[in-house]
């Protein structure tokens, strides 16, 4: 059973993608033990401390995903990637709150890395999860609402089968319905990158959540590095 995939006309468009994907069953979410809070705000001073005053758009992890969501005719300081939102919270307001563990676990590495890191649940999805071109006739409902709207026709979306969308404008913002809560158990969960030389990156950070994962919330995780090669789990 395919979990998570990406649209060849992705592919296509982004040669550079490389994606890290954890397919996981069976976890215990809640709220934030306390060795996770520490090991979070020690990761929040030290990112601080490394970027110090150099633009965020400087930084190659999110200059590629500024380029990525532009190619899409999205203006990306309009709709900032997911990472760059965290990051730019942390650099002005001096911290970013903690939600769960999931959440913060997910956070947590993509600060270190300076990349979106999403998490599925899969409860209401019809999979796989698709990152692909909406057409606007797909479903999107936001985090605070229980309106659905539709996508604009071209941008990059995460859909699923039932043609209902978890993420939008790639890594902008994602679904009510697919939200990690403290009853999240089994979830797909991603970190992605377009910068040159990104699996290595990739690679470490998807090591890092699965051992977080693994200490924090259990369950059973399988994984894989996706790219145009390997489009799919």
């Amino acid at each position: 059973m395919t979990h998570f995939q990406y649209d060849s006309r992705i592919i296509e468009s982004y040669p550079d993608l490389v994606a890290g994907v954890i397919v996981a069953r069976g976890m215990t979410n809640g709220s934030t033990p306390d060795a996770l809070l520490k090991l979070y705000l020690d990761e929040q001073r030290t990112v601080k401390a490394r970027i110090g005053k150099t633009p965020l758009s400087e930084l190659p992890t999110l200059g590629a995903w500024r380029r990525a969501i532009s190619a899409f005719g999205v203006s990306p300081t309009k709709y900032r990637s997911a990472a760059e939102s965290l990051l730019r919270r942390l650099t002005k307001k001096g911290d970013i709150p903690n939600i769960n563990t999931l959440v913060d676990i997910g956070n947590l590495v993509s600060i270190r890395y300076g990349l979106p890191v999403a998490i599925f649940d899969t409860r209401e999805i019809a999979a796989p999860i698709t990152v692909t071109y909406a057409d606007g006739s797909e479903h999107f409902t936001d985090l605070g609402s229980s309106k659905a709207v539709q996508p604009e026709p071209g941008e990059v979306i995460f859909s699923d089968e039932k043609r209902m969308v978890v993420a939008r404008r790639w890594c902008w913002r994602q679904s009510a319905t697919s939200a990690s809560s403290e009853a999240t158990s089994d979830a797909v969960i991603t970190v992605e990158a377009h910068h040159e030389n990104g699996r290595g990156d990739i690679e470490s950070a998807l090591a890092d959540l699965t051992a977080l994962i693994e200490d924090f919330a259990g369950g059973s995780l399988d994984s894989a590095v996706l790219n145009g090669d390997n489009p799919a789990i």
